[in-house]
């Protein structure tokens, strides 16, 4: 266990964090812990509750057998989830009442013109729906696509979608990139037709400060994330229903204006703007640790 500052802050690192709490709350002596609820959270939510300290959990996907223990035994615990869907989920499986508070999003880090010069797929894996843009990119020959690796694809994962690309002339693959800006700013429309339940679904929210429309998968938190700025259509549904929409998007200039236009509002929208998410965020910290926020007493007079 170590701790560094490569983030601008400080970060204790360790292989079992539930094993280390104690450690670092010795030497922290937190007023709050807040354990993101995502790959075997349990442990460090039962330890962090031995050790009597106020606790927040952050909600992020609703893999509930991968929690490596029983979520119900935590009580009537403070919970913020990353959208709607995960909240109502969480609170129809567990009682808990979770507040939403949407990943926050540098616009600063992905707003860029783009040339709307193809189809992008961020994170070509078989949960994000490989299956079906691969075959939207067969039936739309004419359509210039490009899939972007995100989740680190082994070399045995790499060479298969190489040669699966081999048979598509219209595909363009790319290694994960350090500036999304770079591959937004040649992107018309995005694709994510996940098959899984997304718990949100970032990439939507990310393409669309630039105004570009999404064509998603109705499942999961991804309708959240699209909104009015795109086209849904359910991953169940025949490839050449998606094609299709695909197809007409790209040739359609008044349906592309219309949806590229709602899809910057929508990442415009209140709710994912830093000053609404930095309040929030207080106005939760504080509720867990038992006081409210500066700002809600002045909003309730003072009481």
């Amino acid at each position: 266990m170590y701790r560094d500052s490569v983030s601008g802050y400080s970060v204790w690192r360790t292989r079992l964090p539930s094993d280390a709490l104690e450690y670092v709350v010795g030497k922290e002596s937190p007023a709050l812990i807040v354990v993101i609820v995502a790959d075997e959270p349990m442990r460090i939510a039962t330890a962090a509750l031995r050790m009597q300290i106020p606790l927040l959990l952050r909600l992020l996907d609703v893999e509930f057998h991968s929690h490596a223990g029983r979520f119900e035994d935590l009580g009537a615990i403070p919970c913020v989830a990353n959208s709607r869907f995960t909240a109502g989920r969480y609170r129809s499986r567990f009682g808990v009442t979770p507040g939403v508070i949407y990943p926050f999003i540098s616009t600063e880090r992905y707003r860029t013109k783009t040339t709307r010069e193809n189809v992008t797929f961020v994170n070509p894996h078989p949960y994000k729906g490989l299956d079906i843009a691969l075959g939207i990119a067969a039936l739309c020959p004419e359509i210039p696509f490009t899939f972007v690796e995100s989740w680190r694809l082994s070399a045995d994962q790499w060479q298969s979608l190489r040669r699966k690309r081999a048979a598509l002339p219209n595909l363009t693959l790319l290694r994960a990139q350090d500036d999304m800006r770079t591959v937004y700013g040649k992107c018309k429309i995005l694709l994510a037709p996940s098959v899984w339940e997304e718990a949100y679904g970032r990439v939507a929210s990310e393409a669309q400060i630039s105004g570009i429309p999404v064509v998603a998968s109705s499942r999961g938190g991804l309708p959240e994330a699209v909104g009015p700025g795109g086209i849904l259509l359910d991953p169940e549904q025949p490839i050449s229903a998606w094609a299709a929409a695909i197809r007409r998007l790209w040739q359609d200039g008044r349906q592309y204006a219309e949806l590229s236009a709602a899809a910057a509002a929508h990442a415009e929208r209140r709710e994912m703007t830093l000053d609404y998410q930095i309040d929030a965020w207080e106005r939760a910290m504080l509720a867990a640790c038992g006081y409210t926020s500066q700002r809600a007493r002045h909003q309730s007079g003072g009481k």
